[in-house]
């Protein structure tokens, strides 16, 4: 058996959370949610995500998406895959805040934090939206203003673009970029109210509780947003900002505070943990609760089956189907202990008896590899997919499916592998040279 990996310390050194190995006890390694280093399911679930967004794209273009039926319903929810991105940024970025907040101290430096998420976002997405430009936009290279919204991200928030649909051609999935950009720039802001508030508790289980409540109101504003997106008129560009979308991200800030919150509960074995482990031990309960949700929105009760489509109550009915479904598939993976050795093959019928399916099927090297280029997957897709149309003189909404994807998938699994190897790893690893984050002693 591989050696047990050790829990993250605090600066006491007690392991994170105060909750001590003893020989009287199992080690929290084994029992507690995973709260450091590299996550290798929740990696599986954003290549998963990356590659529902390019199904739901390929199958918009050929129509099948927009078929009546079961199928085409199906097919027309697997955008659900967007708040599955929403989701996870916010557990994994939040996390050292909540950290802070539930042990009453200052966070991480903003400004390295900041700094490497630029650095994450930019170097590859430009590459991307050079190409994109140079292709399809060439009647507007002349217009700064254009570059500028483009190059920054910001084009989601022109109210009326030279465009149609959600953004330039071969961009419109970057309205979600933005979206994420939005957050990332205000969550040192949304960390600090959150702690403020958090603060007045004076117990571990106090910040908690005050933490989620937080975050309840944060979700409650997402739902409030949809108000002036359609009254008193409708404003259908308002669904490509960041007000709609907080709950989703409040849903993965939520799974962050229970993960931390786990390890510094009091008592021998409080509810929190007792519900970390029941979520974590239950994958195929909350998939198919997830799967649940997804039924709900390949139905009409949740608007038409283009990005933004509907009205306030039917996008409120979408919402809600966008924070379950991310919820419950990542809340197992966020809320499982660190994974003992190598993952288990798929195959395998221990795997099954045992109920680590899920861990199998999330780190298997297939989904690990395209956790990796994922980025680049969701970059590249749209543009591929226009360039491979146009090959094929294909019009909108006609064609066969598979007779673009398979294709198309390649050709953007190849691009993104590039774009990961010679622009997102050299930029990350220069980015590093400059600022680091203090060790605190």
């Amino acid at each position: 058996m591989a050696p047990i990996p050790s829990a993250p310390e605090d600066p006491t050194g007690t392991p994170s959370g105060g909750a001590r190995t003893t020989s009287h006890g199992p080690d929290p390694a084994r029992i507690l949610p995973q709260v450091d280093g590299r996550h290798e399911s929740l990696d599986g679930i954003r290549a998963v995500a990356a590659l529902m967004v390019l199904v739901f794209h390929v199958a918009t273009e050929t129509g099948d998406s927009l078929a009546p039926g079961v199928l085409g319903g199906v097919l027309s929810a697997f955008d659900l895959a967007v708040p599955l991105f929403f989701t996870l940024s916010g557990v994994l970025l939040y996390r050292p805040w909540a950290r802070a907040a539930l042990e009453g101290r200052r966070g991480p430096s903003n400004r390295t934090y900041l700094w490497r998420r630029m650095v994450r976002v930019f170097p590859a997405y430009w590459v991307v939206a050079l190409a994109a430009l140079l292709i399809y936009s060439r009647e507007h290279l002349d217009s700064p203003r254009y570059w500028l919204e483009v190059m920054t991200l910001t084009f989601p928030f022109n109210t009326d673009p030279a465009w149609v649909g959600t953004g330039p051609y071969g961009l419109g999935q970057m309205w979600s970029l933005s979206v994420e950009v939005s957050f990332y720039l205000l969550l040192p802001l949304f960390a600090l109210l959150l702690s403020l508030w958090a603060r007045r508790g004076r117990t571990v289980d106090a910040r908690g509780r005050r933490l989620l409540w937080g975050l309840g109101v944060m979700a409650a504003l997402g739902f409030a947003a949809l108000w002036p997106q359609f009254f008193p008129e409708p404003r259908h560009y308002m669904h490509a900002w960041l007000p709609r979308t907080l709950g989703m991200f409040a849903a993965g800030m939520a799974l962050a505070v229970l993960s931390e919150w786990a390890w510094r509960e009091s008592g021998p074995d409080g509810p929190v943990r007792r519900f970390c482990r029941t979520i974590a031990s239950a994958p195929g309960v909350c998939w198919l609760t997830a799967g649940g949700f997804l039924a709900l929105a390949a139905t009409d009760a949740t608007g038409g089956r283009f990005i933004g489509s509907g009205e306030l109550w039917t996008s409120l009915a979408s919402s809600v189907a966008d924070i379950g479904f991310a919820f419950f598939i990542i809340a197992p993976a966020a809320l499982a202990p660190r994974p003992v050795g190598p993952p288990e093959p798929l195959r395998s019928p221990t795997a099954w008896r045992d109920g680590r399916w899920m861990e199998a099927l999330l780190r298997h090297r297939v989904c690990q590899f395209l956790a990796k280029v994922s980025y680049g997957v969701f970059l590249w897709q749209f543009l591929v997919l226009y360039l491979w149309r146009d090959f094929t003189g294909q019009e909108i909404f006609t064609g066969t499916f598979w007779l673009d994807m398979i294709p198309v998938t390649i050709a953007t699994v190849l691009l993104a592998t590039a774009t990961h190897r010679w622009v997102e790893e050299p930029s990350r690893r220069w980015s590093r040279r400059f600022f680091r984050e203090p060790r605190r002693v």
